[in-house]
């Protein structure tokens, strides 16, 4: 029987999305509560009491509070294996969890919120400095992981004839590059994204289908 289930997060937090994504593709129910990170919820001795690091995810289970969307994301496949969010070539798990690295390590920290706030806040850069920044590194990961996907043996999705771990992590990602930096995409990723646009599961995690993004 599924376990119960509590996720709190942020409409548009890409590690929330990438959350909502599996949870959606695992079919599973949940409660979902969620934060204002504009207003510093997350900050609250409440929040922080379940969350040290005053980050979103964090997914409340029966006994355990996780966070980190990678654990979050890896427990899912521990716990609930079907639908598989991985191939079952070592090899390829191997592959699909380096296209999700690539988003979740390396890209998506330098453009997270914080981060762009400090960049203004105490390094004194202006708006467009701190949006070149940001850019700078989704350009080079795109990038990168367009070649890594030439590994891939096909498919509409990153890895294959459906989403995995790859897609749950680049989905959002290629969402805040069109919808906040005005991104173009390689063709490959383009069709990653147009895939995601018909999925039942992306569409209910997507960022403005959540109760707390803003209406009208």
């Amino acid at each position: 029987m599924p376990a119960s289930l509590t996720l709190i997060d942020y409409w548009r937090s890409g590690t929330s999305h990438r959350t909502r994504i599996a949870l959606h593709l695992k079919g599973l129910a949940f409660e979902h509560r969620t934060i204002d990170l504009r207003v510093g919820a997350q900050a609250s001795a409440e929040y922080t009491a379940l969350n040290p690091q005053a980050l979103v995810p964090t997914l409340i289970t029966d006994g355990a509070v996780l966070t980190q969307s990678p654990a979050i994301l890896e427990w899912l496949e521990e716990v609930y294996p079907v639908p598989p969010l991985l191939p079952a070539d070592p090899a390829a798990r191997a592959q699909v969890r380096a296209i999700a690295a690539a988003v979740a390590c390396d890209i998506h920290p330098l453009g997270n919120l914080r981060v762009l706030k400090y960049l203004r806040a105490e390094m004194g850069q202006d708006e467009a400095a701190a949006t070149a920044f940001a850019r700078r590194w989704i350009e080079l990961g795109f990038e990168a992981i367009t070649k890594l996907l030439v590994a891939s043996p096909g498919g509409p999705w990153a890895w294959g004839e459906r989403p995995t771990l790859a897609d749950c992590c680049l989905v959002p990602q290629l969402y805040a590059a069109i919808d906040r930096h005005k991104l173009a995409l390689s063709p490959r990723l383009a069709a990653i994204y147009a895939a995601s646009e018909t999925h039942p599961a992306f569409i209910a995690a997507h960022p403005l289908n959540q109760p707390d993004a803003p209406k009208g």
